[in-house]
């Protein structure tokens, strides 16, 4: 009986791309959230997305209460996630396009605060305000299970959720249309 073996070198290209893929960050298309229905339409908050205690990273409470009813983004990231430190540039500088006009709030999981703490520092995206989310109580109130992703929170209450990478155009028009729309200047 003659068995047929795979060749190490393919077998090995396969092992090495299945544990990429299990631990890249996240996929690159959107998918709606929560805050969304099936159809991408925005659906009511729910309660417990905003039922949150935090603190910022530098050591100040910050609550789910006080971003209700403001337009924010939400952008959720890890320390040691290469696509989140590659989209932060963008997100800077999105934050500085729609300054006085949307507050961009960065959501660190998954890791330690001094991690969290080098990461902006790295990136130079110190400049925002970043939560903690130890428990995972904000990624998940949002519908988040991997980063890098996105919660555009509109002034009504009401949110979407895109998880993946933005590219600058797309975050700059999910802001106009999902956070502005409908306000002087959106």
């Amino acid at each position: 009986m003659t068995m047929r073996t795979t060749p190490p070198v393919r077998l090995s290209a396969a092992v090495l791309a299945t544990a990429l893929g299990l631990t890249a960050c996240a996929a690159t298309e959107s998918e709606p959230g929560p805050g969304t229905t099936a159809e991408g339409e925005p659906e009511r908050e729910a309660g417990s997305a905003f039922d949150f205690e935090t603190r910022t990273l530098d050591g100040d409470a910050l609550g789910g209460e006080e971003l209700r009813g403001e337009p924010v983004v939400l952008w959720f990231w890890a320390p040691w996630c290469v696509v989140c430190r590659s989209e932060a540039p963008g997100v800077l500088e999105a934050a500085d396009r729609f300054d006085g006009q949307v507050e961009f709030v960065g959501v660190a999981g998954r890791g330690e605060v001094d991690e969290m703490q080098r990461f902006t520092a790295d990136t130079s995206t110190d400049g925002l305000t970043h939560i903690v989310d130890e428990d995972g109580a904000v990624w998940s109130g949002f519908g988040v299970a991997s980063q890098p992703a996105f919660a555009f929170l509109r002034p009504d209450g009401t949110f979407t959720t895109v998880t993946g990478t933005l590219a600058e155009d797309d975050l700059d028009d999910r802001v106009r249309t999902e956070v502005l729309a409908g306000r002087d200047g959106g």
